[in-house]
């Protein structure tokens, strides 16, 4: 999600963010404690140390390399996740999302020259890119946070120790003690006796399996309004919320099926996660389904940044909705199917027809004793007759069209579905910013956006001379967008829903 390096904080910004215990910074530093040989997040609930004693870090794994251990009590591991180390790098990012995502996962991933491969250089400038941007090596990289996704496994859930290294991307039990107690300095089944856990709703049978995690995020974040916008999209029995504070849906990762449910606990400033999945066996692919789950809520936004930014906007700001974050769609090719469907329609027309072509053409199954919808699949889209569909022949064939296509080329560029006859920029720009939560899309030919600017400007020249001189009378709108684009990135996409809500 991070485009943008985080500017460094001043010690004293670190020492007064850790006395006050200020969740907008959890997950943006981390803190060493000297004396004890711990490393805590900003929140940690323990008696703060002396300042002396005190060591800060932006990233939890430059605390591990430093020699200290994890807290037992705020669970570093639980932190919304950070991109304060981040460099301007595109390769850097694009390989951190490859290894998040499982690339390198002990024996089950891509091997280090692979990697370099899918990103054109070499494995010896990879490495190099990972020591000056990251702090380590791209195999260290991948091993901590496999470890660290055990960690937080083996304190929230009551998988068994084979369960807890199988999601963690380990094939071997041996190789997960020893590499476990090697960077965290005890074994895993000494860290389950110290924090044993009650989650008695953790089951796994053949009808499925179910467990819960708990997912931090830094506020603000506005859950009434994004609720708000998925329940005006929901597609029934794949979607469906559960009073003001939980929204569920079903998912589909290659051949992995289930559904989750989202609990926000506000106080808290999380989410309590619940995943059921169709297999038990399908505990391998845990990791991946988890990082989806964050994406589709965008837990890890900082929104303090992101408001900071929207802020010098002077077409919003007096209008600005804090915490307003990026509701994602749970595949790319879901999001495109709503684009499609979208096209010269209204929100609650597109919605109708999403209803009608998921429910002819999703598959219908039962996990956990729940009976769920599943999005169609491209292969599925690409030959189904759409017949339930009240709309433009060229529409539907748009929809046979593009399913073929990423069923054919499911590796595809968003940017190559311009080839397929019926889809626009504005579709392929839709599709990156919920389907792949985007950051940085400005959805300039959006009519409702277009509408807004456009209101906004005439408003405020009006009544400010400065803004006047700002925006010229005589600009046109592909100026004025060019003009936004430059000074709101990266965090286009923001600016969008921020004039959607506007609506």
């Amino acid at each position: 999600m991070c485009s943008k390096p985080v500017i460094a904080l001043s010690n004293e910004s670190y020492r007064r963010a850790r006395l006050a215990r200020d969740p907008r910074f959890d997950g943006v530093f981390f803190i060493g404690v000297i004396t004890t040989g711990i490393f805590c997040r900003s929140i940690c609930p323990a008696t703060p140390p002396k300042e002396e004693n005190v060591r800060y870090f932006s990233t939890a794994i430059a605390a591990i390399n430093a020699g200290l251990r994890p807290c037992l009590r705020c669970r570093p591991e639980s932190a919304p996740g950070s991109c304060a180390w981040n460099g301007t790098q595109t390769t850097v990012d694009r390989a951190v999302s490859l290894i998040d995502g499982g690339f390198l996962f002990d024996e089950n991933g891509g091997s280090l020259a692979s990697l370099a491969e899918k990103l054109g250089i070499t494995s010896r400038y990879l490495r190099k890119l990972f020591l000056n941007k990251v702090g380590t090596s791209p195999k260290k990289y991948a091993q901590f946070h496999q470890l660290m996704f055990a960690k937080q496994l083996l304190h929230q859930t009551d998988l068994s120790m084979t369960q807890v290294g199988l999601a963690a991307g380990f094939n071997s039990i041996r190789r997960f003690n020893e590499v476990f107690q090697q960077t965290l300095g005890l074994t895993p089944s000494a860290l389950r006796k110290s924090h044993k856990t009650s989650n008695s709703q953790d089951k796994d049978d053949s009808r499925g399996i179910r467990l819960s995690i708990q997912l931090s995020y830094r506020p603000p974040l506005n859950w009434c309004k994004q609720l708000a916008f998925y329940r005006l999209r929901m597609v029934e029995g794949m979607e469906w919320a559960q009073g003001d504070q939980s929204y569920c849906r079903s998912f589909q990762l290659g051949r992995v099926k289930g559904f989750f449910e989202a609990e926000h606990i506000e106080d808290k400033h999380r989410f309590t996660i619940t995943i059921y999945l169709a297999d038990p066996q399908a505990l391998s692919v845990l990791k991946e389904v988890v990082i989806e789950i964050k994406r589709v809520l965008d837990v890890d936004a900082d929104m303090a940044q992101i408001h900071t930014s929207l802020l010098s906007i002077d077409l919003i700001h007096n209008e600005m909705e804090e915490g307003l974050r990026l509701p994602g769609t749970w595949s790319v090719f879901e999001a495109g199917c709503r684009a499609i469907l979208g096209q010269q329609v209204s929100v609650t027309q597109a919605t109708k027809l999403l209803n009608k072509m998921v429910k002819a053409n999703g598959e219908q199954l039962t996990i956990c004793d729940k009976t769920v919808l599943l999005f169609p699949t491209p292969a599925r889209v690409a030959t189904a007759s759409l017949a339930e569909l009240k709309m433009p022949g060229a529409r539907k064939a748009a929809l046979n069209a593009f399913g073929l296509f990423v069923s054919e080329h499911p590796d595809a560029s968003v940017d190559d579905w311009l080839n397929i006859k019926g889809i626009g920029a504005w579709t392929v720009a839709y599709a990156k910013m919920r389907g792949l939560s985007e950051p940085n899309i400005l959805l300039c030919s959006d009519l409702i956006v277009k509408k807004k600017l456009l209101m906004r400007c005439e408003e405020l020249r009006g009544l400010d001379i400065n803004v006047a001189q700002a925006i010229p009378i005589d600009i046109d709108y592909q100026e004025l967008t060019a003009k936004l684009q430059e000074s709101i990135s990266p965090w286009g996409s923001y600016l969008t829903f921020q004039l959607w809500n506007l609506a």
